[in-house]
């Protein structure tokens, strides 16, 4: 699954650490979520959501696979 969370977290000039401390995660969850390895649960899903202030469906879109 395809998602915006490296876009939204470079575009406000976090480290993988500062977002995952602003999460309430490890920094190892973002790096596995921004990588699409992991998928979050929806209570984390909506965490991020509201932190980008974007709706989760615009941050993961499950129609995109991601290629590696």
């Amino acid at each position: 699954m395809r998602n915006q969370v490296r876009e939204g977290r470079v575009h406000r000039g976090l480290s993988q650490a500062e977002l995952a401390a602003a999460l309430g995660v490890s920094r190892q969850t973002v790096i596995s979520i921004e990588s699409g390895r992991y998928l979050p649960s929806l209570p984390l899903a909506l965490r991020i959501g509201r932190f980008f202030g974007m709706p989760v469906e615009r941050i993961f879109d499950p129609e995109e696979e991601v290629s590696e």
